[in-house]
């Protein structure tokens, strides 16, 4: 009996030690380095940009150029889609381990569709979201939505044919690492409302030293053409926004979500934006990130967007000494 019990006993060792070994080869497991595909929704409710604009029957500059990178860099295969309808459900996107919004409005996304995303399939390990431009301009008043995105449109006082200069923030995330310390680029600019900067952390802001104040001559010029209007009460109350900001506009940002991760590029605009290697390499490595194949902190930074409030009323009110 005794020889029955110690036979059971290695037994049961022997089992739990090929159990152990397995979960400690699937633990060093190595991620793999191509085969993943990307869900890229360039479908507009509202405003529509060039830059998602089909022509002839072909694929838009943007989602030309999210599919090359996919190829050229052999981790990714992207689809492209202009039907939520169609292809943004929960068994669609069960097929996918990136989903790329460059969107406008209310899509007509079905509610039980956006829960599974939002409560289920954003959450899972190696899933990730990346809004480009526009995804800000998308479902304004669904808060689960600018919850997870970190903000939403609040207007653009800089346009397609302005130059502004952008502050680089964390020089060794990958996301931001390949635009530098600071530079010079031709887009059009958003500021942000449900902007939450205890949830997100910030990579890059515009650089208010260097970049005009627009913010407080959109207000003038609103202001000005209320009252060539007669609208003297509205124009009053428009000049008294004026100096109100907030100026920190940030520019792109990054956050965790559940296991999964999320992250926002305003730039985008302008198809040459598409073109520029810099935000090319930007959103791969963006894509890296959030398949956990490049390492980079995604802890909340508020005191930064703080910093830079206070440092852009700081050089805007020096600027207006001059």
């Amino acid at each position: 009996m005794k020889r029955v019990l110690s036979l059971s006993v290695l037994l049961l060792l022997s089992l739990l030690t090929t159990l152990a070994v397995g979960e400690d080869k699937e633990a060093k497991k190595e991620p793999r380095t191509s085969g993943y595909r990307l869900l890229m929704i360039t479908q507009s409710a509202g405003f529509r940009h060039g830059s998602v604009n089909r022509k002839d029957a072909k694929l838009a500059p943007a989602e030309q150029a999210i599919t090359e990178l996919g190829v050229k860099s052999n981790l990714f295969r992207a689809d492209c889609s202009q039907d939520v309808a169609k292809d943004f459900t929960k068994e669609n996107l069960k097929n996918y381990d990136i989903v790329l919004f460059y969107t406008t409005g209310n899509l007509p996304i079905k509610p039980e569709d956006l829960d599974y995303f939002f409560q289920d399939w954003l959450k899972q390990k190696g899933h990730g979201f990346i809004g480009t431009h526009s995804a800000a301009d998308t479902y304004h008043n669904y808060q689960p939505y600018w919850d997870m995105i970190g903000g939403t449109f609040n207007g653009h006082p800089w346009g397609s044919g302005d130059t502004v200069t952008v502050s680089v923030h964390d020089t060794k995330h990958p996301v931001s690492k390949p635009w530098g310390e600071e530079f010079v680029i031709k887009d059009e600019i958003y500021r942000f409302k449900n902007w939450q900067p205890e949830k997100v952390r910030v990579l890059m802001s515009l650089n208010m030293a260097k970049t005009a104040n627009k913010i407080d001559d959109q207000l003038r010029s609103q202001a000005n053409n209320q009252e060539k209007m007669g609208k003297t009460e509205d124009a009053a109350k428009t000049r008294a926004r004026i100096g109100e900001g907030p100026y920190h506009v940030p520019i792109a940002w990054v956050k965790n979500y559940g296991d999964g991760k999320a992250m926002h590029m305003s730039l985008g605009h302008n198809e040459a934006v598409w073109a520029d290697e810099r935000y090319m390499a930007s959103l791969l490595n963006g894509i890296k990130w959030e398949l956990n194949l490049e390492e980079g902190d995604a802890t909340p930074n508020p005191e930064v967007s703080a910093e830079q409030e206070k440092k852009a009323r700081a050089d805007i009110a020096k600027a207006e000494k001059k």
